[in-house]
């Protein structure tokens, strides 16, 4: 029930930041976050089956999407600038946030590692949100990072407690609709704004690899096998880690290291393009799968079992 936790925190924390008027201005945001909270408890408690769990999501991103105008709405010049009709940025929209919210969920195997990626992500955007002075934003944004890091305190292995669906969900809603944000208002930033970022979308998903790479990976891997891309299984990246011997002190360390050295290369190269960032990002994947590929064979041939402290 760290899900619970957290939630509380935050919201009794943007209780005493955020004005009346805030709270009226972002209520499709605070009905949309309380129902996918209320979507993972009824999880927790009472355990949904994956198509319900799956279905109910749409309630909570139908009111982001359409109540709050949360949308991709175009190209972002990634290719030649073309915006998309209102049905199919709709379309886009919720499949992005379904994907993304589940992706984040989906990495909550691991004692500390769910916390620690969101920890990192939440820090991203409360900073960069707080530069361009969309202040409101940035509250929630370290308000759940302040409750994610006590969270952690006692989620570190050996774990007390777990985030569980009720926590996962609504984090992972959370940084999806804060990466939408940050597409839509980075792209409209003026040249030479000292906050913008040339690459909108590239940078989003260098903020979101660890979910993005791992998920992406999965269901490549499962399609492959002719798999359903839902099969549960121990394909994911900090499973890889696990059987290489790391323990999940090890795992979630090295894991965070590869997200913010992600952060780090958007931030470095703030003034390239998309094509270039996502030539980086994807290659940078390849790479480290194609390691942990050949690391792992080496291990099993050579029938190496020594754990790494």
């Amino acid at each position: 029930m760290g899900g619970l936790s957290i939630f509380l925190g935050a919201i009794l924390t943007l209780l005493m930041c955020l004005s009346m008027q805030e709270w009226i201005t972002l209520k499709y945001f605070f009905i949309s976050l309380a129902l996918m909270f209320i979507i993972g408890l009824r999880d927790d408690i009472l355990a949904l089956t994956a198509k319900q769990k799956f279905y109910s999501q749409f309630l909570p991103i139908l009111v982001l999407v359409l109540l709050d105008n949360t949308r991709l709405s175009s190209t972002y010049d990634v290719v030649e600038q073309y915006h998309f009709p209102d049905l199919i940025g709709i379309v886009l929209t919720v499949f992005v946030l379904l994907i993304l919210t589940n992706a984040y969920n989906l990495i909550d195997g691991l004692d500390g590692l769910a916390g620690t990626i969101g920890l990192i992500i939440l820090l991203f955007f409360g900073i960069w949100f707080f530069g361009i002075g969309e202040l409101p934003i940035s509250y929630i944004a370290f308000a759940f990072c302040g409750a994610l890091l006590a969270f952690l305190y006692f989620n570190w292995q050996p774990s007390k407690i777990f985030m569980g669906d009720t926590g996962a969900l609504m984090i992972g809603l959370l940084i999806s609709y804060l990466s939408i944000r940050f597409i839509n208002t980075n792209y409209t930033l003026p040249d030479g704004h000292q906050f913008k970022f040339e690459s909108s979308v590239g940078t989003a998903i260098c903020v979101l690899i660890v979910p993005v790479f791992d998920t992406l990976r999965v269901i490549i891997l499962r399609l492959r096998k002719l798999q359903s891309p839902f099969k549960a299984d121990k394909n994911h990246v900090h499973h890889q880690f696990i059987k290489l011997g790391f323990s999940h002190a090890k795992t979630v360390l090295f894991i965070s290291s590869i997200g913010i050295f992600f952060l780090m290369i958007a931030v470095l190269l703030r003034t390239q393009g998309d094509i270039l960032i996502l030539s980086i990002a994807l290659t940078v994947c390849l790479i480290i799968n194609y390691v942990l590929r050949i690391v792992q064979t080496k291990r099993v041939t050579d029938g190496t079992t020594s754990k790494i402290n």
